[in-house]
């Protein structure tokens, strides 16, 4: 019997909104109904990824990174407003599962979104948020919402994993599991047309001041390259002598062009980190200033010697696609092992 289930992914950058997409799509493909609920550029994502499924706009915590990179500080400043919003979900929840006559849901990093009407499920890969300060804090916190849900889902691999302390350093919930990287994509064989693919991608304002610096530096640059600007919201493909600059891609083209790349430039989040290791590609890793969870995967995999990691403020593109030569890149992997999760979420509705 078809189950209705609530899709709902954090609305910080596209990260959360594209690893719910495997999900999505294995909903879909196994005779259920997911309801997306997002809002921005989370929600045109996913609606330009599943037209038919039905949405509903559901407001996120709306924070915005600092010019600078002043991020705990802004971050410690937005706890109320963040506290505030997750009561809201709370509340609003427990109207939408009689409204929308909901089985489940599944909340990408969306702590108020549980409730006794029906199972719901976590999707996290921090248990452990990285910090510079009050981090055994911060995982207590964490781990009080954590327990509020039906299960928990970590999203990596339970030993050798691509998330590192993130996700092993501390015990992990009664309620979790580990199923496996989520990824969009799977490698594909194509040839190797495009030197360079920049994906330019995270929240504002550091992902306009991230897409103005790269295309600076790749003013002269000797050889093809491809930046996809991540701005789901606009309609731009045009070309700037050797280089293409695209505003956004879907799922199926932003494979291909993966796939085709030589080299790959981006921030260090999570969900790009798992794409790329689905696909088997190597990366230049530009963590978004002052985000301790991107710079810490970017030093993880550059001390790993996969992946090199460049700092926004010390920016030298030429130096940093010099110095991956010296890297071995991911070896490409299948990723379906949440299937099972996932149908035996469904399973026990």
């Amino acid at each position: 019997m078809s189950k209705r289930i609530l899709i709902a992914p954090l609305d910080w950058g596209l990260g959360h909104a594209t690893r719910c997409i495997p999900i999505i799509r294995h909903l879909l493909n196994t005779g259920n109904e997911p309801v997306i609920a997002a809002s921005g550029r989370s929600l045109k994502l996913l609606s330009s990824e599943f037209p038919d499924a039905e949405t509903h706009l559901f407001e996120g915590y709306n924070i915005t990174y600092p010019k600078g990179t002043g991020m705990v500080w802004k971050m410690f400043r937005s706890t109320p407003q963040i506290l505030g919003r997750i009561r809201e979900e709370e509340q609003e929840l427990k109207k939408l599962v009689p409204k929308l006559k909901l089985d489940g849901v599944i909340s990408d990093n969306r702590f108020g979104l549980h409730t006794d009407q029906v199972p719901c499920v976590y999707i996290t890969h921090q248990v452990m948020i990285k910090a510079p300060f009050f981090e055994t804090t911060l995982y207590r916190m964490h781990m009080n919402y954590m327990r509020r849900f039906s299960r928990v889902w970590i999203p990596d691999f339970e030993k050798e994993g691509l998330s590192g302390d993130l996700s092993h350093k501390y015990p992990k919930p009664f309620n979790s599991e580990y199923i496996g990287p989520l990824s969009r994509f799977e490698a594909v064989e194509t040839e190797l047309k495009t030197d360079l693919l920049v994906l330019i991608s995270g929240p504002e304002p550091q992902r306009t001041r991230f897409e103005q610096l790269v295309l600076e530096q790749l003013k002269g640059f000797d050889g093809k390259v491809t930046a996809v600007v991540g701005t789901p919201d606009k309609q731009f493909d045009r070309m700037e002598d050797n280089l293409r600059v695209v505003s956004h891609l879907n799922a199926g083209q932003l494979q291909q062009e993966i796939a085709a790349a030589k080299l790959i430039v981006s921030r260090s989040g999570y969900s790009t980190i798992m794409d790329l290791a689905a696909m088997g590609k190597k990366a230049v890793f530009v963590p978004t200033p002052g985000q301790t969870e991107q710079e810490y995967l970017a030093k993880l995999f550059d001390e790993r010697k996969q992946h090199v990691a460049l700092d926004q403020r010390r920016f030298d593109l030429t130096a940093a696609i010099r110095k991956s030569d010296e890297y071995s890149g991911f070896q490409p992997q299948k990723f379906d092992a949440f299937k099972a999760s996932v149908n035996a979420f469904v399973t026990s509705l």
